[in-house]
């Protein structure tokens, strides 16, 4: 069962500030490399109840994508606090993901 929460531009804002740590997914449904990283997030989400994970649909979301500069996908948001304290392009590793998480505690 997964804990990941789909985001959209009216939501993402109170997301993030009611979470201490989070990661925003930023996605399209006609995106490859953002399906290859899907079920990493999905399995994070399961393995850290430390961390927020969300989802948030590019295509259906244009604020949150121009807000934080957001050129290609998938972008990953990493946020502790309520603040932007990293950000990823790609379909990283799970690896990757995590040591940028564990940079985060």
């Amino acid at each position: 069962m997964s804990k990941t929460v789909e985001v959209n531009d009216t939501t993402f804002d109170d997301f993030v500030k009611n979470n201490p740590k989070v990661v925003v997914d930023c996605w399209a449904a006609w995106c490859g490399p953002c399906r290859m990283l899907t079920p990493i997030i999905e399995e994070l989400s399961e393995e850290r109840d430390d961390v927020a994970f969300g989802k948030l649909n590019v295509d259906q979301n244009r604020n949150v994508p121009m807000k934080y500069g957001i050129m290609s996908i998938p972008t990953l948001l990493y946020f502790k606090n309520g603040e932007l304290v990293d950000k990823t392009l790609g379909a990283l590793p799970k690896t990757v993901i995590e040591s940028r998480l564990a940079a985060m505690d």
